[in-house]
């Protein structure tokens, strides 16, 4: 059974800093493309950024780029968003998904730049941010 569960979520002020965590059981991280989304009230979800085995990639969305990292641990089967400089429209649920481990490498790169949420299988239950001004 596959279970991702992320934690790290919280309000903080603008400007600062959060690192968000998922880890994954019944998945290896390093086999697939993991992910985070995010989905504010009242708005699709939207990717923020992927990552695939030994760190290829990342892929990261124009709107937090340079400014939040996504990075793996394959260790310790777990995917790191640190997020920096965050902002009011930062706020929403942010989610960890994984998908891709039957394709290829090709087929994953693929995958994992599209950041397509239809596209992803297995998700956690989401973590809060709320950035305040």
């Amino acid at each position: 059974q596959v279970q991702l569960v992320e934690s790290g979520g919280g309000s903080v002020q603008a400007g600062g800093s959060l690192r968000l965590s998922c880890a994954a059981s019944g998945y290896t991280v390093s086999s697939a493309c993991m992910a985070w989304f995010r989905q504010a009230l009242g708005k699709e979800r939207e990717g923020v950024a992927g990552i695939m085995s030994g760190g290829e990639g990342p892929y990261v969305a124009g709107s937090v780029k340079g400014r939040f990292t996504i990075s793996q641990v394959a260790a310790k089967n777990t995917v790191y968003l640190q997020m920096n400089s965050l902002e009011p429209e930062d706020t929403a649920l942010y989610y960890c998904a994984a998908a891709g481990s039957l394709l290829n490498v090709r087929g994953r790169r693929t995958l994992c730049s599209r950041l397509n949420p239809s596209e992803f299988g297995y998700w956690g239950q989401g973590t809060q941010v709320t950035v305040s001004s």
